[in-house]
């Protein structure tokens, strides 16, 4: 057998594999000598040496210019050859239904990219009837088109363009020569001379062009590898992200890659984006039908624009924010597994001429493997996110909750249930011995560390059966070691005793869990951890504690705890562990609990803040009260049914208790329909009375929307009197641990309460007392009514009708009003009551209906004629509360 040259060794063994004739091979090589068979390997060494070069080219990233580079030596001995001056190798992109090629530029190193319709022009006419063309005077053919001369300032006279066939007769390029040297056209004779090249040049192309896809295609599935795994490694959604279009743009040789990811909630496209500086990194929301990836987002059809700013679906304003010139795009859709779309691809300014069909081709495939990895991203963040939006809410709750396993272990436990054993984890330094605690207690038996009596049974009896136990007032009583740079050559008489002390005030030292010994009642076990147990934990000395504590070195923690044990299921009902929920109802939260009955959880903490005692024993306080009442309350209720009257009330209080707290106000308590509020106690306020002040002005406009609700509905609407007054009080817990009703006592109590009444007699909404006024007076507008005894009280008191805050000018009707209504006051306590009849008069020109004037104008007619007695001194003696 014999290979007579080594270009047909290969050929002729891929021809009998092909035909099946492998076994008539081996038959041919298995008689052939040593001498010959060495010379057959020569022969095949040498054609796959040249694969190997081959296959080297490919990966070589250099392929990418070897086209250019050969265009550029065809085209300049071309034109050597056939004296043209100019010669341009159009390139035939059936895919896209264009030519393309890259003339040179007079002013600059960088040509210019030129893509011309495969269905106009000289070279377009060519490519499609596959026949020579020779133009002897350019301008004067029809298919001529001038404006390139134009746009590079040339100007052609006659042209030769020849179509380029591959080795299977299909058009693969055009070559277009212009203007022959000298005075001569070109002609037949050129055309003759130019077909001598004609079908080297277009196996030289078909070769390149397929070398060049050969390498695309394997540095494209090297780099959709590298994604793919990249990808596969990340679950954070911003990282894919940025590595998704990383790898997007070192594969397809663009400037810059962008994933926009589209939020349906908003029908946004949202991405980030580096500015010009390369390190600014900018948040982008565009809608998602705007510009071209709002375009592709919308319509679902991919974009490939060689030309941007003459795209009208193209949106600058992105370019002018990032300081960044767009020339080129590529803009292909994303969709998830289930083929809804997730986002858009959009690369930018391809390195190397403008984006061709077979980057399309790469995009597509890259795409699917990048909707994979971001949904796999999104569902994860989703996850986490769930989880945490579960954590919060499990930190949030004051009760302490602790969710075991299927053995009772400890999975979670949060902040309130740590608390309840004693962990200060309020602490601003107590991070890290929060984190301690929980590394602690997590997988240990939760009725090891949570001593409640039957909390084993009652877990155990969920985990089996699903039953749920509550258990009223349970005593939990744990002990709170503090140790300072504790290690295993310690002794007891180290610890330090802290019986007296709190164990949230502690800073500096480390807390541990204490469990009373069941076997021996003086002692204590840390972590409830034997000796057996610690040994075989093998912990560091830095962990190593005494078996046992004496009571004296413990400060014990006693609680009082309404106890819940339920299982948790799966969506299919199954248990798959455990709750226990412990409501804490020691002394302290039953106190906060009442408090937030009476003022906003803010001011609670507060007061809580301050000694007990205070609150159980009481002290004497300057505050200001408020009293307010609705007015016809009967009337108004009569014909309305029970469940309209509680409605009703509750509508009203919830929004006047509202302005109570919004101004630090104490609600103490509820009197049929009416309400009174204390400011200055428990929690002291220095500007108590102006606070009360703005509580009145703002019950006042809340009433105002109240009405208009009502009559919206054909509802009666209703008005209220308020009587506020400042002065001294008792204020404390008036009753019994058990039963709690925090209030004030005193004359300022009684006082608010009568002139909450003097409302009606004067016709207004809001009273005060002389007492408040001059506490605020600097604030506010008033109109003096009177000084009044009320009953029941020796002392009179001047009363104000509030009218506003000083926020607010007066009109001057008002104050022309005001201005005379003072003077006939002044007149008539001055027994000169002619005169104040006068000025009442004036006054009752500019309001006629005010019910003050009138009064005042009704007595002092009625001393004109019947003078007062001399020890008279203008108190009004009110004779009904």
């Amino acid at each position: 057998m014999t290979f007579p040259n080594t270009g047909s060794v290969l050929t002729t063994l891929t021809q009998l594999t092909q035909q099946h004739r492998v076994k008539a091979l081996l038959e041919r090589v298995r008689n052939i000598s040593v001498k010959e068979f060495i010379c057959l390997l020569d022969f095949i060494t040498a054609e796959f040496q040249q694969f190997l070069r081959a296959i080297e080219l490919i990966n070589n990233e250099a392929l990418e210019t070897m086209l250019e580079d050969i265009l550029e030596v065809i085209t300049m001995k071309m034109g050597q050859v056939l004296q043209a001056e100019h010669i341009t190798i159009f390139l035939v992109d059936n895919a896209k239904g264009y030519l393309w090629s890259k003339i040179s530029q007079a002013n600059s190193d960088k040509p210019l990219e030129v893509r011309l319709p495969l269905n106009s022009g000289i070279p377009g006419h060519v490519a499609n009837t596959e026949k020579s063309l020779i133009v002897p005077d350019a301008y004067s053919h029809p298919l001529f088109n001038p404006d390139l001369d134009k746009q590079f300032g040339y100007h052609t006279r006659d042209i030769l363009c020849m179509p380029v066939k591959s080795s299977k007769g299909q058009v693969v390029a055009v070559i277009q020569l212009t203007n022959k040297a000298g005075e001569q056209r070109f002609n037949e004779e050129d055309e003759q001379e130019f077909q001598r090249f004609v079908d080297d040049i277009g196996v030289i192309l078909e070769s390149c062009q397929l070398f060049y896809q050969a390498g695309r295609n394997q540095r494209g599935a090297n780099a959709l590898l590298k994604a793919t795994q990249i990808l596969g490694q990340s679950l954070d959604l911003e990282a894919t992200l940025k590595s998704v279009m990383e790898q997007a743009r070192i594969l397809m040789q663009a400037d810059r890659s962008t994933l926009f990811l589209l939020l349906r909630e908003t029908n946004e496209l949202w991405t980030k984006v580096a500015a010009a500086d390369g390190k600014t990194m900018l948040e982008i929301r565009i809608p998602a039908n705007r510009g071209i990836a709002g375009y592709v987002a919308s319509t679902g059809q991919p974009l490939n624009i060689p030309d941007a700013y003459k795209d009208p679906r193209f949106d600058p304003t992105t370019d002018q924010r990032t300081g960044y010139r767009t020339k080129n795009i590529l803009c292909l859709p994303v969709y998830n597994s289930a083929g809804t779309l997730i986002g858009v691809t959009q690369l930018i300014n391809k390195h190397q001429g403008s984006f061709t069909s077979s980057d399309e081709e790469f995009m597509r495939a890259f795409n699917i493997q990048a909707g994979i990895a971001l949904e796999n991203a999104k569902l994860f963040e989703s996850v986490l996110l769930e989880k945490q939006y579960q954590k919060d809410i499990l930190q949030s709750l004051s009760d302490a909750v602790i969710s075991t396993d299927m053995l009772g272990r400890i999975v979670t436990i949060n902040d309130a249930a740590l608390v309840l054993l004693g962990c200060p984890v309020q602490q601003n330094n107590d991070k890290l011995h929060k984190s301690s605690w929980e590394q602690k207690l997590m997988g240990r038996l939760i009725w090891e560390v949570v001593p409640i009596e039957n909390l084993q049974f009652r877990l155990e009896d969920s985990l089996k059966n699903g039953a749920n136990h509550y258990v009223p007032e349970q005593s939990l009583t744990v002990g709170l070691l503090i140790k300072d740079n504790y290690s295993s050559e310690n002794t007891q008489d180290k610890f330090t005793e802290t019986a007296n002390q709190n164990s949230q005030e502690i800073a500096g030292c480390k807390c541990v869990l204490a469990i009373l010994d069941r076997t021996n009642p003086e002692y204590y076990i840390p972590w409830n951890e034997t000796e057996s147990i610690r040994e075989n934990n093998q912990e560091t000395s830095e962990e190593l504690l005494p078996y046992q504590i004496h009571k004296d070195k413990v400060r014990r923690i006693e609680r009082s705890a309404n106890l819940s044990v339920k299982p948790l299921t799966n969506p299919d009902g199954e248990v798959r562990g455990g709750l226990v929920v412990l409501e804490d109802i020691s002394q302290q939260k039953r106190m906060k609990n009442a408090m937030y009955r009476y003022m906003t959880p803010g001011v609670a903490e507060r007061v809580m803040a301050q000694a007990e005692d205070t609150l159980m024993i009481g002290e004497r306080k300057e505050v200001t009260i408020l009293f307010s009442d609705i007015r016809g309350y009967t009337t108004i209720t009569e014909n309305l049914g029970a469940g309209e009257v509680v409605s009703l009330l509750n509508q009203y209080f919830e929004t006047m208790v509202e302005a109570v707290f919004d101004h630090e106000g104490t609600l103490d308590k509820f009197i049929g329909d009416a309400l009174m509020a204390v400011f200055g106690a428990p929690l002291s306020l220095q500007d108590h009375a102006w606070k009360a002040v703005q509580t009145a002005l703002d019950m006042r406009q809340r009433l105002a929307k109240f009405n208009q609700q009502r009559r919206a509905k054909n509802q009666p609407i209703i008005a209220i009197g308020i009587g506020i007054s400042s002065g001294e009080v008792v204020s404390g817990n008036i009753g019994s641990h058990k039963r709690m009703d925090y209030t004030v006592i005193g004359d300022g109590v009684n006082l608010s309460s009568r002139l909450e009444g003097v409302t009606k007699e004067y016709r207004c909404d809001i009273i005060l007392s002389e007492f408040t006024y001059n506490l605020c007076h600097q604030h506010i507008w008033v109109q003096e009514l009177d000084k009044i005894r009320v009953k029941g009280k020796q002392e009179a008191v001047k009363i104000y009708r509030l009218i506003s805050d000083r926020s607010q000018t007066l009109d001057e009707e008002t104050q022309e009003f005001l201005y005379y209504y003072n003077l006939g006051r002044q007149a008539f306590l001055d027994r000169r009551f002619s005169q104040a009849i006068a000025k009442f008069e004036i006054a009752q020109k500019i309001h006629p209906l005010d019910p003050a004037l009138n009064i005042h104008l009704e007595r002092a007619n009625m001393y004109l004629n019947q003078p007062p007695a001399k020890e008279w001194d203008g108190v009004h003696e009110m004779t009904t509360k």
